[in-house]
C-alpha cells in the first residue's frame, strides 16, 4: 500500500500499521483519545499461524503412525509415500504462508483496528463493511488527529467514507466535540462542497446513514429545489451541510447560512469544480470562515491542476498532509475496468447500442453517456426500458429516476456528463460513451462509474472513423490501453438470443400444449422440406424476435454492408489514389458506392465498406488486376488515427463540415472542404479550439448545475 507523502514540507502521516508496532499492547485494554475502548485480539496472526502449523505437523505424524501399523510398505512404496508426504507438507505450508500474508494485510485495515466507536461499527457492519479501503485507512487517523489533508485516489476507491467516518468521530468523540454547537438554531460544524446535485445527494445519504448512528443531523443544499424547505432546516439547526457552490453561496447571501463556527470544510472533486466554472464561488465560500486556525480543511481531487494547488496553498495550513494513491503512476483510470473502442457511424448508433448492451452487460446495469441532452432523450426513447438523466429534467424527477435505477426497476440509464461524478452504484456492469469526450478527465470519470468497490466492469467508447478519435491522447494521458473491437455481428447476437429463447421461452411452455399443437407440427415437418432441427431453429428465432439475420460492416456498422481491405504492396497516401486503383477493374458507379475509406496504421492498406451484394464483383475484379490484393475482413486492422483539428485540443474545433453525412473518407489533418457534398476530409480547414476561460482555465457554467 502506498504510504502517506508530505505535501510542500508537510509532516508525513502515520499509518495504523506503524502505530501498532510502536504500542506493543501485550493483551491489555487501551483507551483512545476520543474515549473509544478497544481490545487487542487474543491471538495475533503470527500466533494463529504457529498454532495452525503445529496442528498440521501433529496431524501428519498421527497419519504416518497409523498407516505404519496397518501394513509394512515395500521400499519403493515407502519412498513414494515419503515424497508425496513432503510435497503435501510443502504445499500446505505455502498455502498457510499465503493465507497468513493475506490475513495480515486485511487485518491491518479491519474496522476494529481504528478508533471507531461502537454505534458506527454496528452501522458499518450492517452495510457489509468490515475492512476499510486503502484511502480510508490512510486518512482516518490523520483527519481524526486534526490535520489538514489533500487526498488523491482513483475514482471508485471510497473517497467519500474517507472523510465521513473521521469527521463523525471527531464531532462526537474527538477534538471537535467540545467546540461543536448544539441546540435549536445551531450553526453547522461541517461544510462539504461538491460539483453536482447527484454527488451532493449521494454524500448527504452517507452522512444521513452514518450520522444518525451518532446523533448528528445534516441537510443538502442544491439548485432545482425550493429554497423554503432548505431555509426551515437551516433555521432549526444542523450539524453538517452538504451542497453545490451555487446554492450554498445563495444561502450565505440570504443570511440563512452562517459559517463562523465551522470545524470542518471539505472540498470534494476539486478538479471538477474547476472544470465546471465554480472557481469564484468556491473561493468566496471558503473565505467566509472567521477563525481559520480553528477549522480543519480537507481537499479531495483525482488530479492536481494549478487552481487546486492554489486552493491548497491558500486555504490549508502549512503543515497539511497528503494521502496519495495515484502518485506519478500513468494509469489514472480504474484498473478494474476493461476499456474497449469501437468504430461506429453516427447514423447507425441507435442500432448498435442495443446489441452492445446485450453482448457486454451480462444482464447488469448499463449507463450510456451522450454529449447532448437531446441525444440522451432520443436514445432513452429508443432503447427498451431506458430512462434519461440530464440538466433539463426537473430535480425531483432526476431523484426518482436515480432511485429507480439503483433499485433495479430499469437497467439502462442514458445520461449527459451531469451524472458522471454523481453516481455511486456498485453494480453497474457496462458504460457506453457515444463519442470521445471533450477531455481525458471526463473519460476517466465516466468509465469510473463501473468497476467500483472492487467489482469489475466494461467501458465501451464509440468513435466515428471519419473524425479525430483522440484515442491515442486518451491512452497517453490516462494510462488506459484500449482493446479495439468491432460491432457484435447479427449472427452472434442471434446465437445468444437463441440460447436465451431456449432457456427462457421454450422451457416455460407446459407439456400440456403438445397434444394441441402436435398435428400442426407433424404436417409442417412433412411438407416443409426442412429437418426437425431446422424447424425448431426457425421457431426459436421467431421467439427471440429474429425473422432474418443481416450482414453488418465492421468499419461503419452499416447493415447489409461488408468491409474490404485493399493492398498494393506499397504505401498509399491519399483517398484519390486508392480510388484510382479500384477504377482499374471496376465500373465508375461501383467505385462511387465505397463508404468510410480509411488507411491502416502502417499506411500499407486501405479499408472501406461496400454493399454486401457487390462483394463478389469487387473480389473477382481484383483477381484480374496485377499487384492488387482485395480481401473480405472480419477483424478490423489498426487504423491510422486522425489528428484533431489544429487548435482544438479536445472537441472544440470547427471543421468536418459534414452536415449532410456525406463525408466518405478519413485521412490527413484538420477539418474538411466546406461543401455539404464533400466526399473527402483530408483537411484544409483546421478548426479553432474553444479554449477554457478564467484565471485557472475554468469555464463558467450554470451556478446550480
Amino acid at each position: 500500500m502506498p504510504s502517506l507523502l508530505p505535501l510542500n514540507d508537510a509532516v508525513p502521516c502515520e499509518t495504523p500499521k506503524d502505530k501498532s508496532t510502536k504500542k506493543k499492547d501485550k493483551g491489555k485494554k487501551s483507551k483512545s483519545p476520543n474515549g473509544a475502548v478497544w481490545e487487542p485480539e487474543s491471538l495475533s496472526p503470527k500466533n494463529k499461524s504457529k498454532k495452525r502449523k503445529k496442528s498440521f505437523d501433529e496431524e501428519e505424524q498421527q497419519k504416518s503412525e497409523t498407516s505404519s501399523e496397518l501394513v509394512e510398505p515395500t521400499e519403493e512404496e515407502a519412498l513414494k509415500s515419503e515424497l508425496n508426504s513432503n510435497n503435501k507438507k510443502r504445499n500446505k505450508k505455502t498455502k498457510l504462508a499465503e493465507e497468513e500474508e493475506v490475513s495480515k494485510e486485511e487485518d491491518s485495515n479491519a474496522v476494529s483496528k481504528f478508533r471507531i466507536s461502537e454505534p458506527l461499527r454496528v452501522k458499518l457492519k450492517e452495510k457489509g463493511i468490515e475492512t476499510l479501503f486503502p484511502i480510508q485507512a490512510m486518512t482516518f487517523d490523520t483527519i481524526l488527529d486534526g490535520s489538514d489533508l489533500v487526498g488523491r485516489a482513483r475514482t471508485g476507491q471510497g473517497k467519500t467514507l474517507a472523510f465521513v467516518l473521521p469527521i463523525l468521530e471527531s464531532l462526537t468523540n474527538g477534538p471537535a466535540k467540545a467546540a461543536r454547537k448544539t441546540g435549536y438554531g445551531r450553526p453547522p460544524s461541517v461544510l462539504v462542497l461538491l460539483p453536482t446535485r447527484e454527488l451532493a445527494s449521494q454524500v448527504h445519504t452517507d452522512f444521513e446513514v452514518y450520522g444518525s448512528a451518532m446523533g448528528l443531523t445534516s441537510c443538502c443544499l442544491y439548485g432545482g429545489t425550493p429554497y423554503h424547505t432548505q431555509d426551515i432546516k437551516l433555521k432549526r439547526g444542523v450539524d453538517i451541510v452538504i451542497g453545490t457552490p451555487g446554492r450554498v453561496k445563495d444561502h450565505i447571501e440570504r443570511e440563512n447560512l452562517y459559517l463562523g463556527h465551522l470545524r470542518f470544510r471539505v472540498l470534494d472533486e476539486a478538479d471538477e469544480m474547476l472544470r465546471m466554472g465554480f472557481v469564484e464561488d468556491v473561493e468566496l465560500i471558503l473565505g467566509k470562515v472567521e477563525d481559520v486556525g480553528k477549522v480543519q480543511t480537507l481537499l479531495f481531487s483525482a488530479t492536481l491542476p494549478n487552481w487546486v494547488k492554489h486552493i491548497s496553498a491558500k486555504f490549508l495550513k502549512p503543515d497539511k498532509k497528503t494521502a496519495d494513491l495515484v502518485g506519478n503512476e500513468k494509469m489514472k483510470a480504474s484498473t478494474n475496468v476493461r476499456h474497449f473502442v469501437l468504430p461506429c457511424h453516427s447514423s447507425t448508433m441507435s442500432q448498435i447500442i442495443p446489441d452492445i448492451i446485450r453482448f457486454y452487460s451480462s444482464g447488469g446495469r448499463t449507463i450510456v453517456f451522450t454529449e447532448k441532452k437531446e441525444t440522451a432523450s432520443e436514445f432513452a426513447g429508443l432503447l427498451p426500458g431506458a430512462r434519461a438523466l440530464h440538466g433539463d429534467i426537473p430535480q425531483s424527477q432526476r431523484e426518482v429516476t436515480l432511485a429507480a435505477f439503483r433499485s433495479g426497476k430499469f437497467m439502462t440509464l442514458v445520461a449527459t456528463n451531469v451524472a458522471a461524478r454523481g453516481l455511486d452504484i456498485n453494480d453497474v456492469q457496462l458504460i457506453i460513451q457515444c463519442e470521445p469526450p471533450r477531455d481525458v478527465e471526463a473519460y476517466i470519470h465516466r468509465s469510473g462509474r463501473t468497476g467500483r468497490a472492487g467489482n469489475t466492469g466494461v467501458a465501451v467508447m464509440l468513435y466515428d472513423p471519419r473524425k479525430g478519435s483522440k484515442i491515442g491522447q486518451i491512452e497517453r494521458e490516462s494510462g488506459v490501453k484500449f482493446e479495439r473491437i468491432t460491432t457484435p455481428q447479427p449472427d452472434d447476437i442471434a446465437k445468444a438470443a437463441g440460447v436465451e429463447a431456449a432457456a427462457g421461452v421454450i422451457n416455460q411452455v407446459s407439456d400440456s400444449v403438445i397434444p394441441a399443437f402436435k398435428p400442426a407440427a407433424e404436417e409442417l415437418l412433412n411438407n416443409s422440406g426442412l429437418s426437425a432441427v431446422e424447424l425448431l431453429a426457425k421457431a426459436l428465432a421467431k421467439a427471440a424476435g429474429f425473422t432474418e439475420v443481416k450482414k453488418r460492416s465492421i468499419l461503419t456498422s452499416r447493415e447489409d454492408y461488408v468491409t474490404l481491405l485493399l493492398q498494393i504492396g506499397r504505401p498509399m497516401f491519399s483517398p484519390m489514389f486508392a480510388l484510382g486503383v479500384l477504377k482499374r477493374f471496376l465500373p465508375e458507379e461501383k467505385v462511387e458506392s465505397v463508404q468510410g475509406l480509411s488507411f491502416t496504421a502502417d499506411g500499407n492498406g486501405a479499408v472501406f465498406d461496400i454493399p454486401a451484394k457487390d462483394s463478389d464483383l469487387f473480389l473477382n475484379g481484383s483477381q484480374n488486376s496485377a499487384g492488387v490484393s482485395l480481401e473480405l475482413v472480419t477483424t478490423l486492422p489498426p487504423l491510422k488515427e486522425r489528428d484533431p483539428p489544429r487548435g482544438a485540443r479536445f472537441g472544440g474545433g470547427r471543421g468536418f463540415n459534414d452536415r449532410s453525412g456525406g463525408n466518405r473518407f478519413s485521412c490527413g489533418r484538420g477539418g474538411g472542404f466546406s461543401s455539404q457534398s464533400n466526399r473527402f476530409s483530408n483537411g484544409f480547414k483546421g478548426g479553432r479550439g474553444n479554449g477554457n476561460r478564467g484565471r485557472y482555465g475554468g469555464q463558467r457554467s450554470f451556478r446550480d448545475f
